[in-house]
């Protein structure tokens, strides 16, 4: 058995080639810094390496959790993780109403423009947020003003920047998550949705019964990823969006792991908050696996 999977791998030797430089990149960026880890149970000092630092156990994660504003920090990345995640089923329903559209060039012109803001990137999203919203010259305020309204200088106001970057997310992403969805719809059968509309159901029953049913695996499998992001709020786009002014709610554990990392130069500490966030993440996964095999029995493994 092993003599005949030897030859079947030589014989397509061209394929295991082909594929060589994905496992090497993979290896090099994904394996190779798992080595690193460990300077998280020590307390690191670049002239001494990673080897000869010492070995201080779980120091900096007590550290962490004890900091002043440990507790603010995780309820602001929690509150912009969970509410991104609210956001979740609006690709769900552009899909099935992209779905629902028999006008081709109607179809393709509304797919056009929502996956166009996909190819935008995080800095010029945030710099197109910055214009609009400004106090003085942003044409949000500019119309606010126009039909009576007081101005509102949005950014520097910190209740607004979760909504901000939520929907300017939402805004920029949903195109692209429509892409899945409509993919996973192109494999309903007709003569299923055909037998539906014979027996009576209309578009809405048809959606509910026949479309939703057939893209459910897709959802859950995208949901229980989505929910393992939760704690991985993006460290670029709230940094760029960042203000003295709404740091009180847009200190996040990236930009607080940037600031005491890179500015700060504290390297063992910002990598036992990396660990941390992540083992948080696996185990939201987990438990979210675990609840969607059991209520849908569909679920990443």
């Amino acid at each position: 058995m092993f003599k005949k999977s030897i030859k079947q791998a030589l014989s397509s030797w061209q394929l295991y080639v082909l594929l060589l430089p994905a496992v090497i990149y993979t290896f090099i960026f994904a394996y190779m810094p798992i080595y690193g880890v460990q300077i998280s149970f020590k307390n690191y000092r670049t002239s001494l390496g990673i080897w000869g630092s010492e070995w201080i156990g779980l120091d900096h994660f007590r550290r962490f959790i004890s900091f002043p504003n440990f507790r603010l920090i995780l309820e602001n990345t929690v509150r912009i993780g969970v509410y991104s995640l609210a956001t979740f089923p609006c690709a769900i329903i552009l899909a099935l109403m992209i779905n629902e559209v028999r006008n081709k060039k109607f179809k393709k012109t509304v797919q056009m423009i929502t996956y166009a803001p996909y190819f935008l990137s995080t800095v010029v999203i945030c710099s197109m947020l910055i214009l609009f919203l400004n106090r003085d010259r942003g044409v949000v305020n500019q119309v606010l003003s126009l039909i009576g309204l007081e101005r509102v200088d949005f950014l520097n106001v910190a209740g607004n920047f979760a909504h901000i970057y939520v929907w300017s997310g939402v805004w920029q992403g949903v195109g692209f998550g429509t892409i899945i969805y409509l993919a996973a719809l192109s494999t309903v059968s007709p003569e299923l949705v055909e037998a539906a509309r014979i027996d009576g159901a209309g578009r809405l029953r048809v959606i509910w019964h026949v479309n939703l049913p057939a893209i459910a695996p897709t959802i859950v499998i995208l949901l229980i990823l989505s929910c393992g992001g939760i704690l991985s709020v993006g460290f670029e786009k709230v940094f760029l969006l960042q203000t003295p002014l709404n740091l009180s709610r847009s200190q996040v554990i990236a930009t607080y792991v940037y600031e005491i990392g890179l500015r700060g130069a504290q390297f063992s500490y910002a990598s036992a908050i990396g660990l941390f966030n992540t083992a948080i993440s696996l185990i939201i996964i987990l438990i979210v696996n675990a609840v969607a095999k059991r209520v849908s029995e569909i679920g990443i493994w």
